[in-house]
């Protein structure tokens, strides 16, 4: 099992310590390096800046929102990180959330699964420098009238593409024809919510699960006190499944439904409703415990021989250090319990 980083700083406007600690976390073995995008900076961005400090870290956005940008930005996008970082660079996309794509980007949640396959397919001739003629339901290259289609001018190259995905058709798309997956909300105790679709759409495609790689994003903490550590994440997760998502439909309380937690679904009520203290302390704290690594070293072994049992090839891995070295002490704790918990599968 592989152990990304999520990229971060003393301060979201601290680039130095930024590049410091991508410097760093390469030097202590992490396999990937990977930036986001919210309603903050962009999520590129900030990988050309650290690209230049790293000679073998793969990078990766988790995620770009497949909205913000047309599908031609979106390759240029990808096959300039992927030129200046020597093939390095992983393009994670995402359908991000109603709230974020509406409420930030004036931008309409409409046909998301749809929108995510044309993307797909546009890329794909994009980076073989094929003439783009695309005539799709969402996406029409060109568009009606004069205009004559047009080929990339940069160099042929094929970027991985990595899908983040919760729900069961999306999953399923993934399964068809993403190269990774990005899986939030992941239980390994439940994992067969999400391996089941995802293997139906890798079948269908004349593939298999093992053909994708499986990332799973994961906080770390290290505290003596298990239970406290875990209420606290627990209650993190209030926001998300209040208030990322439309009033009717949270991506979010619907994975977490479907793995058994029903009392999500009061979570999501009680935060509309202005409750929030009520709504934080009423997530389950298997929720909070099962998708981190948190505790002991020795817990965070045991979640990691879980992911690792069930398949999970990478965890992505944020880290909640006050500045940049308590990071890194933390990320160096990990890497050696990980290496502890791979030497283990090399037993007879």
């Amino acid at each position: 099992m592989k152990i990304g980083a999520g990229l971060r700083g003393n301060t979201p406007d601290d680039w130095e310590s930024m590049s410091t600690f991508a410097a760093e976390a390469e030097r202590l073995g992490v396999d990937s390096i990977w930036s986001s995008e919210t309603w903050g900076f962009d999520g590129a961005t900030p990988l050309a800046y650290i690209a230049a400090r790293t000679s073998r870290v793969r990078l990766g956005t988790s995620i770009l929102q497949i909205d913000a940008r047309t599908p031609a930005l979106t390759a240029m996008t990808a096959m300039a990180l992927a030129s200046m970082t020597q093939d390095r660079f992983i393009l994670g996309l995402g359908i991000s959330t109603p709230q974020i794509m509406e409420g930030w980007h004036g931008v309409a949640f409409d046909r998301p699964l749809q929108r995510t396959r044309e993307l797909l397919e546009i890329i794909r001739l994009i980076e073989a420098r094929e003439r783009v003629t695309y005539d799709g339901g969402i996406y029409r290259i060109p568009l009606p009238g004069a205009m004559r289609a047009m080929r990339s001018s940069a160099s042929p190259r094929r970027v991985p593409i990595y899908l983040a995905s919760v729900g069961p058709q999306n999953l399923r798309l993934t399964g068809e024809v993403a190269d990774g997956w990005i899986g939030n909300c992941f239980l390994p105790e439940t994992s067969e919510a999400f391996f089941g679709p995802l293997r139906t759409g890798a079948e269908a495609a004349g593939r298999s699960l093992a053909d994708l790689e499986l990332q799973v994003p994961v906080s770390l903490e290290f505290d003596d006190d298990v239970d406290a550590v875990a209420k606290r994440h627990a209650e993190g997760y209030a926001f998300s499944l209040g208030a990322m998502g439309a009033s009717n439909r949270n991506f979010y309380v619907e994975c977490f439904a479907r793995q058994g937690f029903e009392d999500v679904r009061e979570v999501h009520r009680l935060w509309l409703d202005g409750r929030r203290e009520e709504a934080k302390d009423l997530v389950p704290v298997d929720i909070g415990l099962k998708t981190n690594l948190l505790g002991t070293a020795e817990t965070v072994k045991d979640r990691l021989r879980a992911y690792r049992d069930v398949g999970i090839d990478e965890l992505r891995v944020g880290l909640r250090g006050a500045t940049i070295n308590e990071s890194l002490e933390q990320l160096g704790q990990l890497m050696e319990l990980v290496r502890e918990v791979n030497s283990e599968t090399a037993e007879p």
